[in-house]
């Protein structure tokens, strides 16, 4: 029962100074509300890489070009060495891909990957896109279906056929007012910008749409065969990735350890390359909005800081101020430890009131930004309650000296205080 009305009397207190209550918690609720901005930001930027990588497919593991050196030293970049070869993919091929019932086999499909952009010409209209040269085995990898029509087979692969497979954004852009079905056995010509191009190529099937993958467009995509792409589009040797499936789960580590193996050996102990699974992957996209998190916690955390150092401010204020009233309730019976409480909870309510504004701020805040930037936004619970709990850890501790001060007041000298 004292307590709350130790309560009520820290709220009248606080509400007779109204202006000055608000602007004293500005600190914390400016604080709170950039954490929970920051956080909210982050988490829908690491939710969105997370499924751009998981739509990647299953037990994927991805091999790059080029290796970051440990320790400092960078050797090459992933993607900035030309050391890849078809003739790496089919090792790896007849290493590790024997047969669903070989118990050595711990691959189940792999795909020579090489990129570049062309522009595309049908129709009578021309349109900028992603052309990949893959291997039948794409698909299945991704797990993207064909929609319409099929896919390249091997043996399109060995003869460098001219065949595409495009996305639903090709057929709606080079042949609008067209059904994907219709567009089968039309004629594209690809420019390329690899020296060759020019060369047309007939549309053998469409893909499944995938929609949008963040700011990207997955169905604006065209896949010919890898062959393909090596010798009539980009006219080059290397390639620029390849993408391996492992059996299952199990082996995925299992895998990616023997590729690494293999290809330091077919490469004479060169580690010019870079191997990698989803995990990987996500692990390292998602390591720059951890340090973002970090940063941007440590100025909000300042700020809370600044806010915390105001309230112990504004409380030694009110100390000052109400040395009288303090003087007449320790003559009248009161004990220490009920001043103490009550400037106490003056503060916590102070600071915690801020916390709770702050996270009401930072929520609408975070979303007005996510859609006026078209940024993914995902605020966290965790992060609003130990928001809240820390600015009320802010008020026990910067709250604490100044009721102190006041619980040790003389009932004599404070009655005499003018």
């Amino acid at each position: 029962m004292r307590f709350f009305i130790t309560l009520r009397m820290a709220l009248r207190a606080l509400s007779r100074n109204t202006m000055r209550s608000i602007l004293t918690a500005l600190g914390i609720i400016i604080g709170v509300a950039a954490v929970i901005i920051v956080v909210s930001l982050v988490n829908g930027t690491k939710a969105q890489v997370e499924a751009a990588i998981a739509s990647l497919g299953d037990n994927l593991v991805l091999i790059y070009p080029g290796n970051q050196g440990q320790g400092g030293g960078v050797r090459s970049g992933f993607g900035g060495a030309t050391t890849l070869t078809v003739a790496d993919a089919d090792a790896i091929v007849s290493n590790f891909q024997h047969g669903d019932s070989d118990p050595e086999n711990t691959v189940s499909a792999i795909s020579p990957y090489v990129t570049g952009r062309g522009q595309i010409l049908a129709n009578g209209l021309n349109w900028g896109t992603l052309v990949f040269g893959v291997s039948p085995d794409f698909p299945v990898i991704r797990s993207w279906r064909v929609a319409e029509g099929v896919f390249f087979d091997d043996a399109e692969v060995l003869s460098a056929a001219k065949v595409a497979v495009v996305g639903k954004t090709i057929v709606d852009n080079l042949f609008p007012d067209s059904d994907p079905a219709s567009v089968i056995g039309q004629s594209i010509r690809i420019f390329g910008q690899g020296g060759g191009g020019g060369t047309p190529f007939r549309i053998i099937g469409v893909m499944a749409s995938k929609g949008f993958n963040g700011n990207q467009d997955q169905d604006d995509v065209i896949f010919i065969p890898y062959t393909s792409h090596m010798k009539r589009i980009s006219r080059r040797t290397f390639l620029s990735q390849i993408y391996v499936q492992a059996r299952d789960e199990a082996s995925v580590i299992k895998a990616k350890a023997d590729i690494g193996d293999l290809l330091t050996q077919r490469h004479n102990g060169t580690v010019d390359f870079t191997v990698q699974d989803q995990a990987d992957i996500t692990a390292a996209r998602t390591a720059s909005a951890d340090a973002m998190i970090y940063l941007l916690g440590s100025i909000a955390g300042v700020s809370l800081l600044v806010g915390g150092i105001g309230i112990m401010n504004i409380m030694l204020v009110s100390v000052t101020e109400r040395t009288r009233e303090i003087g007449i309730r320790l003559a009248v019976g009161a004990h220490g430890g009920d001043v103490l409480t009550q400037f106490l909870i003056e503060a916590i309510v102070l600071s915690s009131l801020g916390g709770l504004v702050g996270v009401a701020f930072g929520i609408v805040g975070a979303l007005m930004l996510g859609n006026y930037k078209g940024l993914p936004v995902e605020p966290s619970t965790p992060a609003m309650v130990i928001a809240v709990a820390f600015s009320a850890a802010v008020g026990v501790f910067f709250g604490f000296y100044p009721a102190r001060k006041a619980a040790q007041l003389d009932p004599i000298d404070a009655l005499r205080y003018e």
